[in-house]
């Protein structure tokens, strides 16, 4: 495992991290974290990720628990979760200084920890106004519950003005942002957030490097498995948009590069995204144990990825986005 600066700042992660989504309290007890975590730190990893909304603050409680018990030094990971949709009270939800200061103390409660590394904004709110949630955010990581906080799904505009607050009052400003990133979703890294990485040295810990699942080439029949996460009911929906013609043939026009390169298409679609000198962390799911051990191996695809691959790669999946000329 390799281990890199979260943006700029001193934090160090694995460059493939484990995210709780989905998974912990949906499809996995305690019993089953446990064994996914260990497998992730026996192959060196110390990042992960949760949020309170992830089933409902159950993959919270999962995860804390499951640390607990396997008696892991709280210093040798890095754990980070999100703030935004904390319940169904008008109060409950958003970036107010109501609701993270009293989001971050549940968050903390569910994780039986008295402090978690990174704190994201899940998402932003435009009925808060910016400085009220950066002013926020540095007093939780003033009074030590959080280390260094973030922005999840935020636009470079948004980013930028709550670097402006930082900057304008001597705050603390988001050292990273959780945008999703895959083949099949360029834009916002490879475009939209080019400005940040100079200006602010934003890192970026990126989420559904596999498209939910896409990139394995599992649904690649335009058949949906019993135990895939398409079969689940809450993303049937996402389903039926995704596993059209078109991205399913991008795909298996994909398999004859993972082949070549002697590798699974998944494994290929985690380093692809691995491989940006933006991307701090790839975060990964996995409900399997065999499936963690099988991401990892992801880590020694990357210096597969020559300039020659990736132009085959770009040549077959044609989403590469076109960089405006100032940015060239």
């Amino acid at each position: 495992m390799q281990y890199k600066n979260l943006g700029r700042s001193g934090l160090k992660v694995s460059q493939l991290s484990y995210g709780a989504w989905v998974s912990f309290g949906n499809q996995l007890d305690v019993k089953d974290a446990k064994a996914l975590l260990q497998c992730c730190r026996d192959h060196g990893v110390n990042f992960f990720d949760n949020a309170e909304v992830y089933a409902n603050g159950r993959a919270e409680e999962i995860m804390g628990q499951a640390i607990k018990e396997l008696g892991w030094k709280r210093s040798d990971i890095v754990i980070a979760t999100k703030i935004f949709w904390g319940g169904p009270g008008p109060n409950d939800k958003g970036l107010s200084r109501k609701h993270v200061i009293e989001g971050v103390q549940g968050c903390l409660k569910r994780l039986e920890m008295s402090y978690v590394d990174l704190i994201y904004c899940h998402r932003p709110d435009t009925s808060t106004p910016i400085e009220e949630t950066v002013r926020a955010m540095n007093y939780v990581i003033n009074k030590g519950w959080a280390f260094y906080w973030g922005t999840s799904e935020w636009s470079a505009q948004q980013i930028t003005e709550a670097w402006g607050v930082a900057e304008k009052f001597g705050l603390i400003g988001p050292v990273v942002e959780q945008p999703e990133y895959n083949l099949l979703s360029r834009h916002k890294v490879e475009v939209e957030f080019l400005p940040l990485y100079t200006n602010y040295g934003l890192g970026l810990t990126t989420w559904s490097p596999l498209a939910s699942g896409v990139l394995t080439g599992k649904y690649n029949s335009g058949k949906v498995p019993e135990n895939s996460r398409f079969a689940l009911e809450n993303y049937k929906n996402l389903a039926n948009r995704t596993l059209v013609d078109d991205v399913l043939n991008k795909v298996r026009g994909l398999e004859p590069i993972a082949k070549d390169l002697g590798v699974p298409l998944a494994q290929l679609a985690i380093a692809w995204c691995a491989a940006n000198p933006n991307v701090s962390s790839v975060i990964t799911g996995a409900t399997k144990v065999h499936q963690v051990e099988e991401n990892m191996k992801a880590i020694n695809v990357i210096p597969l990825l020559t300039p020659e691959i990736m132009n085959k790669i770009d040549a077959i999946v044609q989403s590469k986005p076109k960089r405006p000329d100032s940015y060239r």
